[in-house]
């Protein structure tokens, strides 16, 4: 629970920091950047309660919270990659891809009403994850731009979360797969935060 409120409270601030700079520098692509930060923390928010107070909310609390976190976590990864296409992409490709992000996101939250296993948000996030580090790759190889320096290290380090949060390992009883991937991701997210500083709207 302490960790996924970290994840909150770090989600909010890199969310209104990037939510500001977009505004200022007047690009797109800053404001589904930093959309995919308060989504996230959206999503540890209720993760984190219903971890820390099931005995409390019931069966019915608990999934609602539960489903809070799951779609939470998708829409985050809808922005993530719709703020990638931004930056790479112009006119007509770009809807076209933008498009078929959303079918994703839509296939992906009428599966989850009958699913509960956090596997299938790690398999959805991990998927958008892959497209974007492929699209920044590219960038950094026609450009080298900065901001794809970030975006790449941030990514690598959240499929290094991703792993432990599936493998199970534990450091301690008191500390285990979850809490770890917290934390590591909180990196992930702090890497991330600096490449969306520095994204620009193709063009």
């Amino acid at each position: 629970m302490i960790t996924d409120y970290g994840v909150a409270g770090l989600g909010v601030y890199f969310w209104w920091r990037l939510l500001v700079d977009s505004r200022q520098r007047q690009v797109r692509v800053g404001r589904w950047w930093s959309g995919a930060f308060l989504a996230t923390a959206i999503g540890a928010l209720a993760g984190g309660t219903s971890h820390g107070f099931t005995t409390y909310l019931g069966e019915t609390g608990w999934l609602i919270l539960w489903k809070t976190t799951v779609y939470a976590l998708a829409l985050a990864s809808f922005c993530l990659l719709v703020a990638a296409l931004i930056a790479t992409f112009r006119g007509r490709t770009l809807t076209i891809l933008v498009t078929l992000a959303g079918s994703k996101f839509g296939l992906y939250a009428l599966f989850m009403m009958q699913e509960n296993d956090f596997d299938y948000v790690i398999y959805d996030y991990g998927s958008t994850m892959v497209i974007v580090l492929l699209l920044n790759t590219w960038t950094w190889l026609r450009q080298r731009t900065a901001a794809a320096q970030w975006i790449i290290g941030g990514i690598l380090v959240s499929f290094v979360a991703s792993q432990i949060q599936m493998s199970g390992f534990t450091l301690h009883r008191h500390f285990n797969h979850n809490d770890l991937f917290h934390v590591v991701q909180m990196l992930g997210l702090a890497l991330l935060y600096r490449g969306g500083l520095l994204l620009e709207d193709a063009g």
